[in-house]
């Protein structure tokens, strides 16, 4: 069953990658799987299709796109740098099967909405793809261990970084690996963006094995350097976009509002989300994960637009509707401000528990192999001329100047209302004081400008 191949490839027609080929009948016996067919069902960039709205694409067709990446990486090793020798470093396609199986699953596990979701209920995708591929209960199982009965644990380590070969492992996880390689250029093709654009080809192509894992021809370098990059501006212009992050917020306090009520037992029968009692209770089994998906959030979301409860209502209204909160980026200095900021919102008649909240995103574009961090990085390695392996930093100006440095921002989150222009209005006075702490869309202590902003 190992090798068994279909009697003509079969391809998917992609927007990124032209053709998918799909050469084993294992790959495509698991892209039919219940399982894996459900992240259709998973926006791939949950609520950035509130900002991007060309964002509807699927952690199915991501996930389509990462096994394509990784097929073609195995090709060119296989064409040019196959083993000669047990442990001469160079590939050995016998790991084929299994490369490929895990950059199609890895992502097999994630659920509705899914940092959000794994925030308020604790769930944690990575461990539960790992339960998806190792438990007998799951099609993906069944058809991964016909391959052989420890295939499935073999496909999980891979994920989980404890697969003994490291040219596997950097192929699905490492700081330039087709994970990242895919979501990057699918990313930008469905945002609309061209910051996420690099030139995937070049970079396959100076790709190589090694016995540490997988490095890149010095003649490559700056294609490797541009994807760098491109990672950097993507986090910058699209994954940190305020006006998501705003969305995320209003799904947050509608998820935690409903888990309130939930746990206050004042649900009312009629409206009570089933699907969910068990993340409410936290008794969740595995096919009890597997029932959600954006769908069923959003059902549910819909039903609660004719609840009695106003915070839940409301929520569900302005995330239904693109109704965002609006933020103001803020420094240690001007945290101090935060408790009277949310006193003015309560005040304006908002529940600041619900319609505040402090969000920060920050990213590593590039991170130096650091042994002694909790989570260290593998890094990328450049091979010179003679042999020597160089990280990329140390080579590449522009790489050392983002390498170790989080670039991102911490916002404060509140209702639009609050950005109101001071009229009659009974709460004209509490709109001026908390402009008052608010230049150029940071908080400030003092602000020179309020003198020119009387009308």
């Amino acid at each position: 069953m190992a090798d068994q191949l279909l009697p003509r490839e079969k391809v998917f027609r992609d927007p990124v990658h032209n053709y998918i080929h799909v050469r084993h009948q294992v790959i495509l016996d698991l892209i039919n799987t219940p399982e894996f067919q459900r992240l259709r069902r998973i926006k791939q960039l949950g609520v950035a299709s509130y900002v991007f709205q060309g964002a509807e694409h699927s952690r199915f067709t991501h996930s389509l796109g990462v096994y394509e990446i990784t097929r073609q990486i195995c090709d060119n090793f296989q064409s040019n740098f196959p083993s000669q020798a047990p442990g001469d470093g160079l590939w050995d396609d016998r790991e084929r099967l299994v490369a490929l199986c895990a950059a199609l699953l890895h992502d097999i596990g994630h659920g509705p909405y899914s940092h959000t979701f794994e925030h308020i209920f604790g769930t944690d995708h990575e461990a539960i793809t790992r339960r998806i591929l190792t438990s007998p209960e799951t099609a993906v199982y069944k058809i991964l261990a016909r391959v052989e009965p420890d295939f499935p644990a073999k496909v999980a380590s891979v994920i989980d970084h404890t697969y003994p070969n490291p040219q596997v492992v950097q192929m699905i996880s490492s700081q330039i690996d087709a994970d990242r390689m895919d979501y990057l250029l699918r990313d930008a093709y469905n945002t609309g963006t061209n910051y996420g654009l690099f030139d995937l080809t070049r970079v396959l192509r100076v790709m190589r094995p090694y016995a540490g894992g997988i490095a890149f021809d010095a003649n490559g370098m700056h294609a490797v350097e541009d994807y760098i990059v491109s990672r950097f501006q993507m986090y910058q212009q699209v994954y940190f976009h305020p006006v998501s992050r705003g969305m995320e917020v209003i799904l947050t306090h509608l998820l935690e509002r409903a888990k309130f009520l939930y746990e206050d037992q004042q649900f009312e029968d009629n409206f009570i989300p089933q699907l969910l009692i068990p993340f409410f209770e936290h008794t969740f089994d595995l096919q009890d994960y597997l029932r959600l998906d954006d769908g069923v959030l959003n059902t549910y979301f819909i039903t609660w637009l004719n609840y009695p409860d106003t915070i839940l209502r409301d929520l569900a209204a302005r995330f239904l509707n693109r109704k965002p909160l609006k933020s103001v980026s803020f420094m240690p200095a001007t945290r101090t401000l935060l408790p009277h900021l949310r006193e003015l919102v309560d005040q304006a008649g908002f529940n600041p528990e619900y319609y505040t909240a402090e969000n920060d995103s920050f990213d590593l574009p590039y991170d130096q192999y650091d042994p002694a961090s909790a989570n260290p990085k593998t890094q990328i390695e450049i091979i010179q001329p003679d042999k020597t392996l160089e990280e990329l930093s140390s080579l590449s100006p522009i790489v050392a100047a983002i390498s170790g440095r989080a670039t991102g921002d911490t916002r404060f989150y509140f209702p639009k209302a609050m950005l109101g222009k001071p009229t009659d209005d009974l709460f004209a006075p509490i709109y001026q004081e908390f402009q008052h702490y608010i230049l150029n869309g940071a908080l400030i202590l003092e602000n020179p400008m309020e003198d020119d902003n009387d009308d």
